[in-house]
C-alpha cells in the first residue's frame, strides 16, 4: 500500500499538540479521522471486507473484483490475490455469502475479443495483475495500478453515484470493457442489456438469481470523452446495432487519445429503471477530486461522532477502522424519487424516509444496531420504516434482506429487537402501533418452525434442524414483543408473550449445564451428546456452532438463567470453563464460522458476542473486564487478517467500537449497556443537540484493565450497567483503572435507572 507518511505525521502532531480535555472541532479540516482508517483490515483471512470506495450507508460500493469463486472471496476481493478483472458497483461487507458484484467496469489499453465465454478468470482477456505496493485506500477513495494495462484506476462515490478516474500511459489505446455476463460465487445472470445512448452515455440492466433470487440492477454511465467506436456482444454474438439484449451482454468502448491521458466516468444505479438511474446520476461537470473530498468530508463527519484519545496509534487505527466498517451497511436502496423494487417486482415509494437494504439482522441486532442508536439515530428510524415496507409484501418482518429480496438466511426474527430497542430508547419517526402489529403477527404465524414452537413451547429436535438455537432466539423475540406490548398498554399481550419467552427453560439440561435438543414428548434429549460437536447447518441442534457457544443465549432472563445453573458460583465456573476449555471442535462437517476461538468461546461468530458480559450479572464484573480486554487484544489487529471472522455488515466491528469504549448491550432491547474494560484514556460521544457523553479511564494501560472505582457526573457510581437514557442526557463517566481486580466494585444488585 502507498502510505503518505509525512501527511500522517503532521496529523499525529496536530492531535498530540491539542490540550488535554479540549473537544476536537468536528468542522476543523485539519482534524482528519479518515487518516486513522485502514480499509484493508479484514480483507484477508475470513473477514470478507472490501477495500473499495463508498460513503456512509451509500447506495454504491465501487470496489475491485479478483474474479475467484471461493468463500474467501465473498466480497469480490481477498488480500492474498494479485489479479483484478474489473471494478463492481455493489459489494457485501463481510457476509460470508458471495453475491452482488454487479455492473463490472474494466479499463484496458488494447482491443479484446468478448465473443468467447470465459470458463474462469484465467481466460478473461481483460484481466490484469497488480501489486499492493501500488494500491491504496481510505474512506471514500480507492486506487489500484493495473500492471498489465499500465493504467491507474481511482474510485470514489457520493450517495448514489460512483466516480471513476482512469489515467492511461501516454499514447496508449484508451478503452473500457463493461461485462454484465461475468458471474462468480452464488450469482447467476438471467438477462442483461447494454445500450449506447449517445456519444458520452451508455445504459443497461443486469438481472440475476443468487442469494437474492430476483436481483434487478439498472445503470447509466456517462464518460468525460466521446466514444470513438464500440463493440457490442450478446451471448458471444457481435452486434452492429447500438443496443443488445441477452443472457450475457458485454461491450468494449474506445476513446480518442487526443490531448489527455485521463478518462472519467460517472455511474449511477437503480433497482427500478434506467430512467431512475439517470435521476440518481450526479449532475454537473466531471470533477473527481471534488467528489473525493466531499466523500472524505462525509466520512470525517461520521467518524467524529466518537472521539477517542490514546497515545497508541495502532488502537486508533483499529478503532476508527471498526467505526468505519460499522457504517458501510445497511445501504441506501431507494432512488432520489423514493422508489425501490420489491422481490415480487412491485415498485414502492418511500414517503419521507430513505429505504435501506442489506439488513443482516441475525448479526447486527446484537451490537451494530445499538451503536447506530447512538451515532445515527435518524438512520435507525429509516431502517425500521424499511422493514415495515418489506412486511407489506411478505406479511412478516424481514430476516435478512438483500437488494430488496428476503434471503431467509439465519434464525429468529431479530428485526423485532431492532424495533423495540429503538422505541424504548425514544427514537421517533415510525408508526409504533403499526410496528407492534407487524411484530405480533410475525411471531403468531406458523412459518420457520413457529408452528412447533407454539404447539410444544419449544421446537423439538426431531422436527426441525437447529432447534435449540431457533427456540432460544424465538424466546428472546417473544420477550421483546412483550416489552413493546407493555409500553403500549397491551397487558394481555404482554402476559402472553412474556410467558412464552420462557421457552429456554424446556431445553436446559441441569445435569450437563447445556441447552440441548429435546424431542416432542418432552422427555428425551438428543443423544449421543457432545458439546463440542458441530455439523454445519444440517442434522444439528445449533446454528453455525455447538452447545458450548449456543447455550448462553438467554439475554432477557439472566437471573432465572443463573438460577437454572444453581447460582452465581456454578454459573461463573461454567463461564470460565467456556474460555479455558480446549478449542477442539469435533465432527466431520464442522462450521467454518466457528473461528476466533478462546477455549470454546468463538468470537468470529456472533452468538458468542454477549457472553463475556454475563459475568457482570453474576457478581463477578472483574471477569467481564478481564475477558472483554482479552478478546479485544487477541481478536483484532491492524493487518488484513485483523478480524477473526466474518465482518457481517458491521457487527464484528461494532462489538469492538462499543467494547473498547467500555460499554456493550448484552440485551439490546433492555436499553441498558453493560460496562466492561474501557481501552482509551478518554472517549467523547458526540450526541444530538450539541450534547456529549465523556468516558474517562484514568491510569488505563495494557496492564491496568480493572475498574477500581467510578463516578458518574462526580457522584459515586457502583453499577455494572448504565441506561441509554442516562447516556444521551450527556455527562461524564469517570473510571479509575488498576492492575488488580477490585472485587467490591459493581457487585451490588443492578437496578435500572
Amino acid at each position: 500500500m502507498e502510505k503518505k507518511y509525512l501527511y500522517l505525521l503532521v496529523i499525529v502532531v496536530i492531535l498530540g499538540c491539542s490540550k488535554k480535555g479540549d473537544k476536537p472541532n468536528k468542522e476543523n479540516e485539519s482534524f482528519d479521522l479518515t487518516a486513522q482508517v485502514d480499509p484493508f483490515i479484514g480483507t484477508g483471512g475470513d473477514g470478507h471486507t472490501y477495500p473499495g470506495a463508498t460513503v456512509p450507508f451509500g447506495m454504491l460500493q465501487v470496489s475491485p473484483v479478483n474474479g475467484i469463486s471461493s468463500w474467501g472471496w465473498c466480497s469480490g476481493y481477498h488480500y492474498s490475490d494479485s489479479i483484478a478483472i474489473g471494478f463492481s458497483h455493489l459489494n457485501l461487507s463481510g457476509t460470508g455469502i458471495g453475491d452482488l458484484l454487479d455492473i463490472l467496469f474494466m479499463p484496458i489499453n488494447k482491443e479484446v475479443d468478448l465473443s468467447v465465454r470465459p470458463k474462469s478468470r484465467d481466460s478473461l482477456p481483460y484481466k490484469s495483475s497488480y501489486s499492493h505496493k501500488k494500491e491504496s485506500a481510505s474512506p471514500g477513495y480507492y486506487h489500484m495500478f493495473l500492471k498489465d494495462h499500465n493504467i491507474h484506476v481511482e474510485l470514489t462515490t457520493s450517495q448514489r453515484t460512483a466516480s471513476h478516474k482512469y489515467t492511461f500511459a501516454k499514447g496508449d489505446e484508451q478503452a473500457v470493457v463493461v461485462d454484465l455476463g461475468f458471474e462468480i460465487n452464488w450469482d447467476r445472470v438471467q438477462r442483461s442489456s447494454l445500450t449506447i445512448e449517445d456519444a458520452h452515455t451508455i445504459s443497461g440492466y443486469r438481472f440475476s438469481n443468487g442469494w437474492a433470487k430476483n436481483e434487478k440492477v439498472f445503470f447509466v454511465a456517462k464518460f468525460s470523452k466521446p466514444i470513438a467506436k464500440h463493440h457490442l456482444f450478446a451471448d458471444g454474438i457481435k452486434s452492429e446495432k447500438n443496443d443488445v439484449e441477452g443472457k450475457r451482454a458485454a461491450l468494449q468502448l474506445f476513446f480518442k487519445v487526443n490531448d489527455t491521458d485521463e478518462l472519467q466516468v460517472k455511474v449511477a444505479l437503480s433497482s427500478v429503471s434506467v430512467n431512475n438511474a439517470k435521476e440518481n446520476l450526479e449532475a454537473g461537470a466531471f470533477n473527481f477530486e471534488t467528489t473525493k473530498e466531499e466523500a472524505k468530508k462525509n466520512w470525517n463527519k461520521a467518524l467524529s461522532n466518537i472521539i477517542v484519545e490514546t497515545p497508541i496509534d495502532s488502537l486508533k487505527t483499529i478503532f476508527y477502522t471498526a467505526l468505519y466498517h460499522s457504517q458501510l451497511a445497511p445501504v441506501t436502496f431507494s432512488d432520489k424519487n423514493g422508489q425501490f423494487r420489491m422481490e415480487n417486482d412491485s415498485i414502492v415509494r418511500a414517503q419521507n424516509y430513505t429505504t435501506y437494504s442489506t439488513l443482516s439482522l441475525w448479526d447486527t441486532f446484537r451490537g451494530e444496531q445499538p451503536l447506530l442508536t447512538l451515532i445515527a439515530p435518524d438512520k435507525v428510524s429509516d431502517i425500521i420504516n424499511s422493514m415495515l415496507a418489506y412486511y407489506e409484501i411478505k406479511k412478516r418482518l424481514p430476516v435478512w434482506i438483500l437488494y430488496g429480496n428476503e434471503t431467509n438466511t439465519m434464525t429468529g426474527y431479530h428485526s423485532i429487537s431492532v424495533i423495540v430497542e429503538a422505541y424504548l430508547k425514544g427514537i421517533k419517526g415510525f408508526d409504533a402501533e403499526k410496528a407492534y402489529e407487524t411484530m405480533k403477527s410475525t411471531m403468531m404465524q406458523d412459518e420457520r418452525g413457529l408452528n412447533h414452537y407454539k404447539k410444544y413451547g419449544y421446537i423439538p429436535y426431531n422436527l426441525l434442524d437447529e432447534s435449540v438455537s431457533i427456540t432460544l432466539e424465538y424466546a428472546y423475540n417473544d420477550w421483546c414483543v412483550a416489552q413493546m406490548a407493555k409500553a403500549l398498554g397491551k397487558e394481555e399481550d404482554y402476559t402472553f408473550f412474556l410467558n412464552r419467552s420462557k421457552a429456554y427453560q424446556y431445553l436446559f439440561d441441569n445435569k450437563t449445564g447445556f441447552m440441548r435438543g429435546k424431542n416432542e414428548n418432552g422427555k428425551q434429549w438428543n443423544e449421543p451428546f457432545d458439546p463440542k460437536y458441530s455439523n454445519h447447518r444440517k442434522h444439528t441442534d445449533y446454528t453455525e456452532g455447538n452447545a458450548w457457544q449456543h447455550s448462553w443465549f438467554v439475554p432477557h432472563a439472566i437471573e432465572d438463567f443463573i438460577s437454572l445453573h444453581g447460582g452465581h458460583d456454578t454459573f461463573t465456573n461454567k463461564l470460565e470453563q467456556l474460555f479455558t476449555e480446549s478449542s477442539e471442535i469435533t465432527g466431520d462437517n464442522t462450521s467454518a464460522d466457528i473461528s476466533g476461538l478462546i477455549g470454546q468461546y468463538a468470537h468470529g461468530n456472533e452468538p458468542s458476542h454477549h457472553i463475556a458480559y454475563l459475568f457482570n450479572c453474576a457478581n463477578k464484573p472483574w471477569r467481564t473486564q478481564y475477558w472483554a480486554r482479552k478478546i479485544m487484544d487477541t481478536q483484532y489487529n491492524t493487518t488484513p487478517n485483523g478480524l477473526s471472522g466474518n465482518e457481517d455488515c458491521g457487527q464484528m466491528s461494532a462489538w469492538y467500537v462499543l467494547s473498547s469504549i467500555g460499554l456493550y448491550p448484552l440485551n439490546p432491547a433492555s436499553t441498558m449497556y453493560q460496562i466492561g474494560s474501557p481501552l482509551f484514556e478518554k472517549v467523547t460521544i458526540n450526541l444530538p443537540e450539541g450534547k456529549s457523553f465523556v468516558i474517562v479511564a484514568e491510569n488505563v494501560s495494557d496492564k491496568n484493565i480493572y475498574i477500581q472505582s467510578a463516578t458518574l457526573n462526580n457522584q459515586i457510581f457502583n453499577k455494572t450497567s448504565i441506561s441509554h437514557q442516562t447516556l444521551i442526557k450527556g455527562g461524564e463517566l469517570h473510571f479509575v483503572m488498576g492492575p488488580e481486580p477490585n472485587k467490591d466494585w459493581g457487585v451490588i444488585k443492578n437496578t435500572e435507572e
